[in-house]
């Protein structure tokens, strides 16, 4: 096939799987109908729409799901409903998912509050805050500036710089969380302080003011003794999460919202919201035709814009079988899909897409699972791929946090929404899940 130099390169970089998608993007696929009816829009912004109160939620799901695009879409869904959204992914400059505690997300909170509204608000309450334990601080922000003689943006610039080396300084990590932690119940006050002015001042067409703190669902669980990290922020700090004077919505990790907490969750903030896999295959294993086109829609979107001539299943794949394997090993995750597609293409030199590339790309992604699941675990994954359920245990929540079993979603035919659970696909051809399976009795 005489091809554009440049096709393979677009293709390449149009499945880079860590970018979501903006909302209105073009390349967006609506997979409602194939989640379980799952919907953002309605089930957390139409509660804050008609709430008279702040409401404080949480939005779950296995990492690399979609999440973060879902997300996006609620915010300009918010937006366009009078609302003012401060969106942010906590993990991009200020907590570090390896070791997160609440103190980091607040200081989190407080940079960027300040970041996105300090044009609308007065940030003095804040400022002034920071200047009383500046002191104590700047050293911990690696600066010698003085905060007394400087403009309010130095003063903010400064206060990141702290917050930036909670992230990327673990030795400085606990120092800083020491010296702001008997301070937390001051910091809120003089949030909302700040919150208050924003929200007299809001632009016009906007009466109602949300945050959306993106990525929590990526702290990597840590016990201490009988406690983890997740109950010290979201049950044991749960007060002070929701204590902020707005709407709120924070992404939960999956395993926090599968644990014996969970009910305690639920009586704090309400049931999280929870987004599923796209199903690609029933609870008996056969093909799900309405989820494969869906994912298939997926791949399509993000082609078309550089090959929209050519057909999917013979000019960019080698064949349908081809493309229904691939879709089909992603398990219906999004970031997989996403990999996968972006590996296969990566191991092309032209155009189609062969069924080599594609096997060879699910070997690498089957290698990386069959290296994430400890000894003792092979036996947990048989007896899921045989149930289709999960038992309330750690060791069935690491393995959904690792996204070794995934959560499916569909409205049976009364209109009852119905879960059940699977290993990854890719675990399937692995010679130690085999074995496992060839044990169970």
């Amino acid at each position: 096939m005489n091809q554009n130099p440049d096709l393979l390169t677009n293709l390449y970089n149009a499945f880079n799987p860590f970018e979501p998608l903006p909302a209105g993007d073009p390349k967006y696929v609506d997979c409602q109908d194939v989640r379980g009816d799952a919907d953002i829009q309605q089930e957390l912004g139409n509660r804050m729409r008609l709430a008279k109160t702040n409401t404080y939620q949480l939005y779950s799901g296995h990492r690399g799901a979609g999440k973060s695009t879902e997300l996006l879409r609620l915010k300009k869904y918010l937006e366009e409903r009078e609302f003012y959204v401060v969106y942010f992914a906590a993990d991009e400059e200020d907590i570090d998912s390896e070791d997160a505690q609440y103190t980091d997300i607040l200081l989190a909170c407080t940079r960027r509050l300040l970041k996105d509204l300090r044009e609308i608000g007065n940030p003095k309450p804040v400022v002034n805050w920071l200047k009383d334990r500046w002191q104590e601080l700047k050293d911990l922000a690696l600066t010698e500036i003085q905060l007394d003689n400087v403009d309010v943006e130095v003063q903010i610039a400064q206060f990141a710089k702290l917050t930036a080396n909670l992230r990327a300084v673990p030795e400085l990590r606990q120092k800083i969380r020491e010296k702001v932690n008997p301070h937390t119940v001051t910091l809120i006050q003089v949030l909302n302080e700040f919150l208050a002015d924003v929200k007299k001042r809001l632009p016009e067409g906007r009466n109602q003011l949300a945050v959306i703190v993106d990525n929590l669902d990526r702290m990597v669980l840590v016990k201490d003794g009988e406690r983890t990290n997740y109950e010290e922020v979201f049950l044991d700090r749960s007060e002070q999460l929701k204590a902020l004077d707005c709407h709120l919505i924070y992404t939960v990790p999956i395993a926090m919202v599968y644990s014996t907490r969970a009910t305690d969750l639920r009586d704090i903030y309400g049931d999280p919201q929870i987004l599923p896999m796209v199903m690609v295959r029933t609870q008996n294993g056969e093909v799900y035709e309405p989820g494969i086109n869906k994912v298939k829609e997926v791949i399509y979107r993000r082609i078309k814009p550089f090959a929209p001539e050519l057909s999917l299943e013979t000019e960019i794949f080698d064949s349908p079988q081809t493309l229904e394997r691939l879709c089909l090993m992603s398990g219906g995750h999004v970031r997989n899909l996403l990999l996968l597609t972006q590996d296969a293409i990566g191991r092309t030199e032209e155009l189609p897409i062969t069924e080599k590339s594609v096997k060879r790309a699910i070997t690498q992604a089957r290698d990386t699972y069959r290296r994430s699941v400890e000894n003792h675990q092979w036996v947990l994954l048989a007896e899921v791929s045989r149930s289709k359920r999960i038992i309330n245990d750690d060791q069935y929540r690491s393995l959904m946090f690792n996204r070794c079993l995934l959560e499916y979603r569909y409205l049976d035919d009364e209109e009852e929404m119905q879960r059940w659970y699977d290993i990854h696909p890719l675990i399937q051809g692995i010679q130690e899940f085999k074995e496992a399976v060839a044990q169970l009795p």
